[in-house]
């Protein structure tokens, strides 16, 4: 049978003409989602790799599947002349959006094989595929509205000059995010897993995603941050990705002494520390220069203000040196190695440590500063040094006691 007969049964037999058209359009539906779309996966299943599962779950067989009917019913349109324009433009808008949709799966498995792959340093390439998303479903609406008017769609294009100040004011925040995602990029300021701070968003933590409008932040407390991607180069932040390529962490804290407890160190005091094996080659040679000292000036040597005399603080300071220098996990070399007294305040004076610990590991980074200042803590009165601290209850009870007896 012809095709102009076919079209002139149709004619006479419209329901049942109906009937065989909808009957092969569930034929291929069926051919394509139980044999082709059922195969595919199946097959992607059994193989070794990840990469085409990936793939496939974003492509999704079964829904492509649905491409199949509508195109057996644009083809069998011409069979039903007085329906054939709606008929030929509702199919063409089902195949449209259903490959558009596909295409916008299509770049979220770019996107997730990207940052599965062995080479991702962190550098996302999230916002260039939100663009190309974006292009794909103004082109679909452009498409959408020359199927529903029948215009053609480069008439429809040429129009959007007269509204182009109206779509820049629309999509001003995704010009200002792209600007800003090339400025990422190319400065590389952020990549995902970065430790940064922005006190603005109060956003503390590290960064899971970064978009074309907004970077996501997961912050310590398990919470979470959502930054606009334009404003994260306008205000003040700070990126700790330095800190975890050089694989050290800074401790910077002081131990406040209590000025009062400050003094010379007379003879039975140094001989006391200079049984201390980390500082017994430092007291040697400042007793040794003492009495030289002492010897030079005979019986002008005023004792305590004249000559090298040496203070408890500096010995103490001269300690905590030796025994940072004898500790493994501390970095001694290409980072700032300092112990230094600050100026006096009047809740003392405080030595601070400014030091590196060979650690980015927070735990372990805790563990070693709670180490070190327990343990200066416990040996600052081995120095006949007291640390100062905030008077509590027990001393005014002290005091009082003191007073009544």
């Amino acid at each position: 049978m012809q095709i102009p007969d076919l079209q002139a049964w149709a004619l006479q037999n419209p329901w049942m003409a109906a009937a065989a058209a909808l009957g092969l359009a569930l034929l291929a539906f069926l051919f394509t989602r139980l044999v082709v779309a059922h195969a595919l996966v199946t097959f992607v299943a059994r193989t070794k790799t990840s990469r085409d599962d990936i793939f496939v779950k974003h492509l999704r067989p079964y829904r492509v599947a649905w491409i199949a009917p509508l195109l057996v019913i644009y083809a069998l349109a011409p069979f039903f002349p007085e329906q054939k324009i709606i008929i030929e433009r509702t199919t063409l808008l089902g195949v449209l959006w259903l490959t558009t949709l596909t295409l916008y799966s299509l770049l979220n498995a770019v996107n997730v094989l990207y940052e599965s792959s062995k080479n991702y340093r962190g550098v996302s390439i999230q916002g260039y595929l939100d663009i190309v998303k974006m292009v794909f479903i103004v082109a679909a609406l452009i498409l959408t509205i020359a199927l529903v008017t029948g215009q053609s769609p480069w008439g429809l294009l040429t129009g959007l000059g007269a509204i182009t100040a109206i779509l820049l004011l629309i999509f001003q925040n995704t010009i200002l995010s792209l600007v800003a995602s090339i400025q990422i990029v190319a400065n590389d300021l952020i990549k995902e897993g970065d430790w940064i701070e922005v006190p603005s968003y109060d956003a503390d933590g590290d960064v899971v995603n970064i978009g074309l409008h907004t970077i996501k932040v997961r912050n310590f407390d398990m919470t979470y941050s959502v930054i606009p991607t334009y404003k994260i180069v306008d205000v003040a932040y700070k990126n700790w990705r330095g800190m975890a390529e050089s694989g050290t962490r800074r401790i910077q804290r002081a131990v406040t002494v209590d000025m009062l407890s400050i003094k010379f160190c007379d003879d039975d005091l140094l001989a006391r520390l200079s049984r201390i094996d980390l500082i017994y080659s430092f007291i040697e040679e400042r007793q040794e220069a003492l009495a030289a000292y002492r010897q030079h000036a005979g019986a002008d040597y005023d004792s305590p203000l004249d000559g090298p005399q040496i203070t408890n603080v500096e010995v103490f300071r001269r300690y905590i040196l030796e025994y940072l220098k004898r500790r493994s996990d501390i970095q001694q070399e290409g980072v700032p190695f300092l112990v230094r007294s600050l100026a006096p305040q009047p809740t003392g004076l405080s030595i601070e440590l400014y030091i590196f610990a060979k650690t980015i590991d927070w735990t372990i980074y805790e563990g070693i500063q709670a180490e070190i200042f327990d343990h200066l803590l416990a040996a600052a009165p081995s120095f006949e040094l007291r640390v100062f601290q905030e008077p509590t209850g027990l001393d005014f009870k002290a005091l009082a006691d003191q007073s009544r007896a």
